[in-house]
């Protein structure tokens, strides 16, 4: 069913039977999505006229957040600030709320310190783990209260640096910069607020950035780079393109890298699988298999996988970096699997020039 949102929230033409089932889901989706609608509203006024109140760390905070749910590439974002500040001498923090993570977020979990990662995926939730193990030297904290995670940051580790992961709705929490990541080709998908759409604020919310970052996920990078100028002209926001580029492809066991344009089938459980699939377009990729965003995967998934790859005659099979962080902790006798590594490339310094 989440697939199937998915595709429908981005989808710009229809044929006549899926317009009879979008009109459905038009009729029943829309009373939701405008209570929720309302609720945004609210609490955005409310924190406007600062009726709710925000904590101001004290400490240097970016936010690194998006408008619509799924993937846009904000944490290779957030993971290339991390590493820029710890470059330049800071000791920075990421904060996420740890979504799909197995422990308690009520209290603040170390990820890493930046000197060892204290959790699994399957514990603290991929997109933690992933950051934690591409940031080394900076820490890594989760909890369902950012206020609670920035002080325990700030005080008990005395990170110098504050990076909210997914951070632009979460408005408790003062922030310094204000970064928003848009996707250069899912764009805003219909302009709808959930569920009718995939809009977690209206676009008109996007006032409230003080940088944007498109990010393109092709080989072509002018139709990010037109967004970018439209962005740039209509809310006056300095706007840059991160180019997202495959780097290479090295099996999660031995590192090993892939030698030749071999038989392949790829899977994943992101909110955009067919983006990371369009980066393997120079491979032999016999099938495809998705998986629900943040899944767990099992001992059984890999054996199915692996009926896929004798069914299509594949030699291996290539998924994500972020997919990789849980397979690690499945225990198969595999070295089939490899995974693709992607380099963003984007300004840093103009973005973040305090």
């Amino acid at each position: 069913m989440k697939v199937f949102l998915t595709e429908f929230h981005y989808k710009k033409q229809f044929t006549p039977a899926e317009g009879f089932i979008a009109g459905v889901l038009y009729i029943i989706l829309g009373i939701p999505s405008l209570v929720y609608l309302c609720v945004v509203k609210i609490r955005n006024f409310l924190y406007n006229k600062n009726i709710l109140k925000i904590y101001k760390p004290h400490t240097y905070t970016i936010s690194v957040g998006n408008l619509t749910t799924g993937g846009t590439g904000k944490t290779p974002v957030t993971a290339e600030i991390a590493n820029y500040f710890k470059k330049k001498g800071d000791y920075p923090a990421i904060l996420s709320r740890g979504y799909g993570g197995k422990i308690s977020n009520k209290e603040v979990n170390i990820v890493s310190d930046g000197k060892k990662v204290n959790f699994t995926a399957d514990e603290a939730g991929d997109e933690p783990v992933w950051l934690a193990n591409h940031c080394p030297d900076c820490a890594v904290l989760t909890c369902a209260s950012r206020v609670k995670a920035a002080k325990f940051a700030k005080n008990k580790l005395h990170c110098t640096k504050l990076i909210l992961d997914d951070g632009f709705q979460h408005r408790k929490i003062g922030r310094d910069l204000n970064i928003l990541v848009v996707d250069s080709e899912k764009q805003f998908s219909n302009g709808c607020v959930l569920p009718l759409g995939a809009l977690r604020e209206p676009v008109s919310e996007i006032k409230r950035a003080d940088k944007i970052i498109v990010t393109n996920k092709n080989f072509n990078d002018k139709k990010a780079k037109s967004f970018a100028r439209y962005l740039r002209k209509k809310y006056d926001i300095p706007c840059f393109v991160c180019s997202m580029l495959p780097d290479e492809i090295y099996n999660i066991k031995t590192g090993n890298l892939i030698t030749d344009n071999q038989p392949v089938i790829a899977f994943s459980a992101i909110g955009q699988p067919e983006q990371f699939y369009k980066y393997l377009r120079h491979y032999d990729v016999m099938a495809t298999k998705d998986f629900p965003d943040h899944h767990i995967y099992t001992k059984e998934d890999i054996a199915d996988l692996q009926k896929l790859m004798k069914k299509y005659g594949a030699k291996c099979m290539i998924t994500t970096e972020k997919d990789a962080v849980k397979l690690k902790n499945v225990s198969v006798d595999t070295e089939e699997i490899f995974c693709l590594k992607l380099k963003p490339v984007l300004d840093l310094k103009g973005i973040l020039d305090e």
